[in-house]
């Protein structure tokens, strides 16, 4: 039995934000991180705005860990009350050891996983969240490359190949896993387009912040770009990100 893989939920826990339908089912073999927070002014301590708001809050993170709890997931949870939403997020998935967080969507049973990959890096990573979440599931397993101008069929073939051995290593039935290579596109719009045929995306993040870029697009915005759930998985992090 593949590890547990830690998924970092953050929910802004005060502003309306609840589990869209569907990610609890999504989130059932998972380590749920879930993180409540509340951006403050920056005039108001932390401390003010927890003696005001905590008792609120923490009764939505009840039900919403009770959710979790009820699908078949683990959960640790942390109510933050910060200045700096992103920051909060980067150094809890940090902290936390979390291997992705989600952008939260709705989402129905899902059928049909698209595993984006960009590079080499993180290919371990990607494989443990994969396998971690889906490997004892039915769901069939895109794994998809957009392949660089330079870049080859056997060197695009080599990289999705070395993917699908290790979640095959983890436990994932190699039937179930297809690999597919698109070329002439840029890479963002390429899955965008693809992605429309899938109930779940899973893809690296381009830098070990999750406030900078997802294949080129903020991470606030990949929930725009794509209507199902995203699991974003992100680098193992450097020794100056982790400081």
């Amino acid at each position: 039995m593949t590890d547990r893989p830690p998924i970092l939920v953050p929910i802004r826990v005060l502003e309306g934000e609840s589990v869209p339908e569907g990610v609890p089912e999504l989130l059932a073999n998972a380590h749920v991180v879930l993180l409540g927070y509340h951006v403050i002014p920056e005039q108001t301590a932390p401390g003010q705005a927890q003696m005001q708001f905590e008792e609120r809050a923490t009764k939505r993170l009840d039900e919403y860990e009770a959710i979790f709890e009820e699908a078949g997931a683990t959960v640790e949870r942390r109510l933050v009350f910060t200045h700096d939403g992103q920051k909060t997020v980067d150094r809890m998935s940090r902290e936390h050891d979390c291997l992705a967080a989600l952008v939260p969507n709705a989402t129905g049973p899902v059928e049909d996983i698209l595993v984006a990959i960009r590079g080499a890096v993180g290919i371990d990573r990607l494989a443990r969240v994969v396998a971690g979440l889906f490997g004892g599931t039915d769901a069939s397993v895109t794994l998809y490359h957009v392949a660089k101008p330079n870049e080859t069929d056997a060197d695009a073939e080599t990289l999705l190949d070395g993917l699908a051995d290790r979640l095959e290593d983890q436990g994932v039935d190699a039937s179930r896993v297809e690999t597919r290579v698109d070329r002439d596109q840029a890479a963002r719009d390429a899955i965008t387009e693809a992605a429309d045929a899938f109930d779940v995306v899973v893809m690296g993040e381009s830098d070990p912040s999750l406030s900078t870029f997802v294949f080129g697009m903020p991470a606030d915005q990949v929930a725009d770009r794509f209507l199902g759930p995203v699991l974003v998985v992100q680098r193992e992090p450097s020794e100056e990100s982790a400081e």
